[in-house]
């Protein structure tokens, strides 16, 4: 139904990253719903699936890479875009994760953390917008 908010899938484990981003994101009339680990995320998006994904790389359980990778070879959820929204470029040496990893992903946007609020909303409307999800979605203030 034309009007309806879009809804966000925010899938990351920091919970203070989750609960800002998910005010950004409401302010916008975005419905959000969020994970906060890769498997939780999954399980969601395949449960009810979204408009779009933000989604983190560094996590547990299932990192964003295996995520993603995980999303776009399922038929129901291939067509989802995904943006990846991830501190990892800095905190590389964090994690056992190569960074060759993240290559063959087929995201349809990178951003690094942290992401000013307008430049995320810019993000999210145009991916909406550029995968035929945004009939309906707020306009960025």
């Amino acid at each position: 139904m034309a009007g309806d908010p879009k809804r966000i899938l925010l899938i990351d484990d920091d919970a203070d990253f989750v609960a800002t981003t998910r005010m950004v994101l409401e302010s916008c009339a975005y419905r959000v719903t969020a994970a906060l680990d890769g498997a939780e995320g999954l399980g969601l998006a395949r449960q009810d699936p979204p408009d779009l994904i933000i989604l983190d790389v560094i996590m547990p359980f299932k990192d964003g890479f295996t995520v993603c990778e995980e999303l776009k070879q399922d038929p129901a959820l291939a067509a989802v875009p995904v943006l990846m929204l991830t501190s990892f470029a800095e905190r590389r040496g964090d994690t056992d994760l190569p960074v060759s990893a993240g290559f063959g992903l087929e995201a349809e946007d990178y951003l690094d953390k942290p992401a000013p609020p307008g430049v995320l909303l810019a993000r999210v409307e145009r991916l909406l917008s550029r995968h035929g999800r945004a009939e309906g979605g707020p306009g960025i203030p």
